[in-house]
């Protein structure tokens, strides 16, 4: 079975064809974050209108790069939401209106089921079932997957996600957009004693997780400097959020593993990339008996292969999943505990 993925919830054009037999065959991604830098953050009308531009090129990349035609396609899989309204019109509006034209059945995927699989493209892939960390920009989630559309969440923020915090600490750190890479690149020369930031909820009896006093610490930080804040003194404030952040991470998944019996993690999502996060993990990993599993990094942030991989995946369990219905709808706010198996 080969399916189309395309995926443009947010800031990142991504589209891929992926074949249940021989695997990823081609993907391209094209990433706005150069366009949006200016601005501090994604601004949501331009992210759409780069998204037109961007997905016919991208298209026909994937095509050529795989060097199969476009009626091989046996179904397209869209992201159809959570994320921007108007950017994800525009991936389901190519998706639909390409079924249309070739008479192939879609399939809309959710977002973060997307990235909750997309450790399984790795080239040693989880066996289900296990837990998942997922952190993105705007969703720091603990689940338990017992197989593909068997979520349950365990925990998830109460206000700012993960991602969120780094963007908004790294603004207030004078580190531009986007955040999350550049404080954490920042942190790897700072000074681990010359700070202490609190850890939300790291003693908490839930999984639960809270960033957002987290990020007020390191405003009160910044105001409290007398003078302009050195590089050096930027460095130990970022260093300070990173070992926050990722002690509260890492403390949150040893505590699900340990209540569910399970001994696999899986982490998930752009955050996962970051190099201190992936370092106290493995650390834990060892010390607990426990094994991680992490996408590739080039599937880390939004991508088209997970999303054509979601939806094989969906399809091998039900053929009829994908529909020839091009009235297309997306869904902006979709938790992922409301996805059932199939």
């Amino acid at each position: 079975m080969l399916v189309l993925g395309i995926e443009s919830s947010c800031d990142e054009t991504g589209l891929a064809l992926y074949d249940t037999q021989r695997g990823l065959l081609a993907h391209a991604l094209y990433s706005q974050v150069k366009m949006h830098e200016e601005y501090g953050g994604v601004v949501p009308e331009l992210a759409s209108r780069d998204h037109i531009r961007r997905a016919i090129p991208l298209l026909e990349q994937v095509f050529k790069d795989s060097g199969v035609q476009h009626d091989a396609v046996d179904a397209i899989a869209y992201t159809q939401g959570p994320g921007l309204a108007g950017a994800l019109l525009v991936g389901a509006s190519v998706a639909c209106g390409l079924g249309l034209a070739l008479d192939k059945p879609v399939l809309g995927i959710h977002h973060l089921e997307g990235h909750l699989l997309s450790p399984l493209l790795a080239s040693e892939p989880p066996e289900f079932p296990f837990i998942a960390l997922l952190v993105s920009g705007g969703h720091t989630q603990l689940m338990r997957v017992d197989g593909v559309g068997q979520y349950t969440m365990l925990g998830e923020t109460l206000d700012d996600a993960a991602g969120e915090a780094f963007d908004k600490s790294a603004k207030l750190l004078g580190l531009g957009y986007p955040g999350g890479p550049a404080i954490s690149r920042m942190a790897e020369f700072g000074d681990p004693t010359a700070y202490k930031l609190p850890r939300p909820m790291l003693h908490s009896k839930n999984l639960d997780f809270s960033f957002s006093g987290l990020k007020t610490a390191v405003l009160t930080v910044v105001k409290n400097q007398t003078t302009n804040i050195c590089e050096q003194d930027k460095a130990n404030i970022a260093r300070a959020f990173v070992d926050a952040i990722v002690e509260v991470l890492t403390a949150k998944c040893v505590t699900a593993l340990k209540h569910t019996g399970l001994k696999r993690l899986v982490i998930a999502g752009g955050v996962g990339a970051n190099q201190q996060l992936r370092a106290s993990l493995n650390a834990a990993a060892a010390k607990k008996h426990f094994k991680v599993f992490y996408p590739e990094l080039e599937f880390c942030t939004d991508n088209g292969a997970m999303i054509a991989f979601a939806g094989a995946m969906r399809l091998q369990l039900n053929p009829d999943a994908a529909k020839r219905d091009y009235a297309f709808n997306v869904k902006p706010r979709w938790p992922l505990d409301s996805i059932r198996e199939i």
